[in-house]
């Protein structure tokens, strides 16, 4: 898999770094050894024919540079450094932030490829052909094959989700929006069952919608022949979204929490909560649909404007 580093002028200590670390015969031949070998400082020396002082500052030049990777080898006087190369390409950014247009990154996260649950009877999972593990057993949210469910429900509790921010190493985020598509949860299913759903984003409320019900009485429109008729068949499609100015759900402004605070660089991911407070004034559950359940053809949609 290729390994590649991204440059910016907007991170120009990285970039002197590496431009510095390349900028060098014996450097660039260190490298080109590297494509076909492990070797070690006095090995890198013989086939350059340079001693093994020079060999190593320049080691230590690529390594600060985050060109190449060492490691300590045992050695029969000492240790050793054995060096390898780290990356395959380099991309260059020479654009700054005020030269690049405003642009969205998009991540569809299946709704099973959650990383950290609770959930309370009535609970489970299916997939498009059957159940996940067993009904009301919470311990069916721990089954492997919950990556690939298509419906999620429970009384109770949370799921979280890791998305990767790659894109935001190099940009400025304006915008987060989060959208699924959920409603309550009861037993078969209730059109009026209100349940208060809260979504936080890297641990900080970003609001709380009032479903008015478990949907049922037709059919989901993506539904699986074998999906009973008496169960829950769709949702409504919700958007999470926060912005410069305030946090909103389906664009009516629900709090003052701004996108600074969610601190999104922070971290190599951004973590998404849904769930019900435990303290919630109606805890009626929720139903998460996937894209071939309910009436939207999509999983969890996080897009991110920069």
């Amino acid at each position: 898999m290729a390994k590649e580093i991204e440059l910016s002028i907007e991170k120009p200590e990285k970039l002197y770094s590496v431009a510095k670390a390349l900028a060098s015969e014996v450097r660039i031949d260190i490298i080109k050894l590297l494509n076909y070998y492990s070797l070690n400082v006095n090995e890198i020396a013989e086939h350059l024919n340079i001693p093994a002082s020079t060999a190593a500052v320049n080691i230590r030049v690529l390594e600060d540079a985050g060109l190449i990777h060492t490691e300590l080898q045992p050695g029969t006087r000492g240790s050793m450094k054995l060096c390898s190369r780290k990356r395959d390409t380099i991309k260059i950014t020479l654009m700054s932030k005020s030269s690049l247009h405003e642009n969205s990154f998009y991540i569809n996260m299946p709704i099973g490829s959650f990383t950290d649950c609770k959930a309370a009877p009535t609970c489970g999972l299916v997939n498009d052909k059957k159940y996940i593990g067993v009904e009301d057993d919470p311990r069916g949210f721990y089954n492997p094959d919950r990556v690939n469910a298509q419906l999620i429900w429970f009384h109770s509790g949370y799921l979280e989700y890791r998305f990767p921010n790659t894109i935001l190493q190099e940009v400025e985020p304006k915008r987060i929006n989060i959208s699924l598509e959920i409603c309550s949860e009861a037993p078969n299913y209730r059109n009026d069952w209100p349940s208060d759903i809260t979504m936080w984003i890297n641990g900080i409320d970003c609001g709380t919608w009032t479903s008015p019900g478990d949907f049922g009485g037709r059919r989901g429109k993506l539904n699986p022949a074998w999906w009973s008729d008496g169960s829950t068949q769709f949702g409504m499609l919700k958007n999470w979204t926060v912005r410069k100015d305030g946090a909103y759900i389906d664009e009516k402004k629900v709090s003052s929490v701004n996108i600074n605070m969610l601190k999104l660089n922070d971290n190599d991911y951004i973590a998404v909560r849904i769930g019900i407070k435990k303290d919630a004034e109606n805890i009626g559950g929720i139903n998460i649909f996937g894209d071939k359940f309910g009436d939207y053809a999509q999983h969890i949609v996080m897009r991110i404007d920069y």
